[in-house]
């Protein structure tokens, strides 16, 4: 079992998710100072630092398999760099999911509808079709509906956002 220093700075993947608030990679990379207080500040512990090896090193990450974003909106108002600005949780961008329909259970004439129950933004982000079939709208990339999806392989997934500019 990793220990919990191993937990804290385990390494960067390509499915991570930067926390609400991140603007651009460029920005964040060229202004975070890696003082940590989002992921202190983090009730759920989502909040991770990239480990020693990663060019990404000393920043704050997400990873929505391990544990989501819950949009407390707490990391940003303690930011003392504007790496992570404040905007309200619709406007967070940290991503977007995606359905795959061939494994979700809802599009195979089952209901399951876990990603829907459980969004932080029911009815914004995610929404039911006629047949409560999950429907993206207007996903933050939070990652909730990614964690609590029954499936395995994941029947919805999050691209991150990786705004470079």
């Amino acid at each position: 079992m990793p220990s919990w220093f191993e937990r804290l700075f385990k390494g960067w993947s390509d499915t991570n998710i930067r926390p609400p608030g991140a603007r651009s990679e460029k920005h964040l990379l060229a202004t975070c100072i890696k003082c940590g207080r989002c992921m202190m500040v983090c009730p759920y512990q989502s909040i991770k630092i990239a480990d020693w090896g990663s060019k990404y090193y000393g920043t704050p990450y997400v990873d929505p398999d391990a544990m989501p974003c819950y949009l407390c909106m707490k990391c940003p108002e303690v930011c003392p760099t504007g790496s992570l600005s404040t905007v309200s949780k619709e406007n967070v961008q940290m991503g977007r999911a995606h359905v795959v329909h061939d494994t979700c259970l809802s599009w195979q004439d089952d209901l399951c509808n876990l990603c829907y129950k459980r969004c932080p933004l029911q009815d914004k982000a995610i929404d039911l079709n006629d047949d409560l079939q999950p429907v993206i709208k207007n996903c933050v990339g939070c990652g909730v509906c990614t964690y609590v999806c029954p499936t395995q392989p994941k029947s919805i997934v999050i691209t991150p956002q990786r705004n470079l500019s």
